[in-house]
C-alpha cells in the first residue's frame, strides 16, 4: 500500500479525467491521497471532492496565494475548520507556509497568514502540512514560537541541520519526483542521511514531475505537455529504495507508517 501525502487532485489539469487518474493510482497500490487545498474559495471543492473519493484533505491557504487572499479568509478557515472538527476526513492545516523563491511576494503578508495559519492548527489540534521553499529557518522560528503537533515538510530541499530541527519537532519530510533527478544531489542526500522514520513519498500531482515525465523548453514550446499524477508515486519509491539499498516493500511499510503517523486521520480510515 502507497499513501500520496501531497496531491492536488483538485487542479484544473484533471478536470478532463480525474475518475482515471484516480482508478491508475489505486490500481498501482496507491490507496490513499493527500488534498489539500490552497486558498479559500477552494474550501467546499477540496471536501466535496475528499469525500466522494474518500480521501483525507487539508485546509489551508498557500502563501504562493496569500497576495489574493483578503484577511477575513481567515476567518473563513477558522469556520471552515470548526464546521470539519467532527470529520474524519479532515487530516491537517495545509498547505500553508513561505515562499521565499518567486519574485514579487510580500514577505510579510506571507508570515502573518502563515502565523495566524499555525494559531488556528494550535486551536484545532491538527498538524500541518508546509510549503517550504527557501523558507526552513523562516518556518522553525514561527514554530517554536507557536509549537503544533507536527506534521509535514512537503518537497522538502533543506539542510542536515534544518532537516533535523523539522524532525526533532515531530515533522515528518516529504519527498517526491525531485529526487529522481540526476542532479538533485542534495535531496539524494537527505533521502539517504535521514532515518527511514522520517520520510514520507508523495507527487505533488499535477506539478513536480519525475524524471521521465520531464518536458524541456523546446518540447513544451513545441506543445508538449507533462503532467504528474499519483499513479507515479511506486516508481519514485523506487528512487528511494534504490538510494537507500532496501527492498521496495520495506519503503512502502515505512512511509506508510510515517504518513499515518504525520497525519493521525489517515490511521483511522
Amino acid at each position: 500500500m502507497w499513501i500520496d501525502t501531497h496531491c492536488h487532485l483538485d487542479a484544473p489539469e484533471f478536470d478532463a479525467d480525474r475518475p482515471q487518474v484516480v482508478a491508475r493510482a489505486a490500481a498501482m497500490g496507491v490507496q490513499s491521497l493527500v488534498i489539500p487545498a490552497v486558498q479559500a474559495s477552494h474550501f467546499g471543492r477540496i471536501q466535496s471532492l475528499a469525500h466522494a473519493l474518500g480521501c483525507p484533505y487539508a485546509l489551508g491557504i498557500h502563501p504562493l496565494y496569500v497576495h489574493k487572499a483578503h484577511p477575513d479568509d481567515l476567518e473563513v478557515l477558522r469556520a471552515a475548520l470548526k464546521a470539519a472538527a467532527n470529520d474524519p476526513l479532515l487530516a491537517a492545516v495545509g498547505e500553508i507556509g513561505l515562499d521565499f523563491f518567486v519574485p514579487g511576494l510580500d514577505a510579510q503578508q506571507q508570515r502573518s497568514f502563515y502565523q495566524a495559519q499555525l494559531r488556528l492548527a494550535r486551536e484545532f489540534d491538527l498538524p500541518v502540512i508546509l510549503h517550504v521553499r527557501r523558507s526552513a529557518d523562516d518556518l522553525l522560528k514561527a514554530l517554536r514560537q507557536t509549537p503544533v503537533r507536527g506534521g509535514i515538510a512537503h518537497a522538502f530541499n533543506g539542510s542536515e541541520q534544518q532537516a533535523q530541527a523539522f524532525v526533532n519537532m515531530g515533522f515528518k519530510l516529504g519527498f517526491g519526483g525531485a529526487m529522481t533527478f540526476d542532479r538533485a544531489l542534495r535531496i539524494q542526500h537527505l533521502a539517504q542521511w535521514l532515518p527511514m522514520s522520517a520520510l514520507v513519498l508523495e507527487t505533488d500531482a499535477p506539478d513536480i514531475v519525475p524524471h521521465w515525465l520531464y518536458r524541456t523548453a523546446e518540447q513544451r514550446a513545441a506543445g508538449e505537455v507533462s503532467r504528474n499524477e499519483p499513479a507515479e508515486l511506486p516508481r519514485i519509491a523506487e528512487c528511494l529504495a534504490g538510494l537507500r539499498r532496501m527492498p521496495l516493500d520495506e519503503v512502502a511499510k515505512y512511509t506508510t507508517l510515517n504518513a499515518r503517523q504525520a497525519l493521525p486521520a489517515l490511521a483511522k480510515l
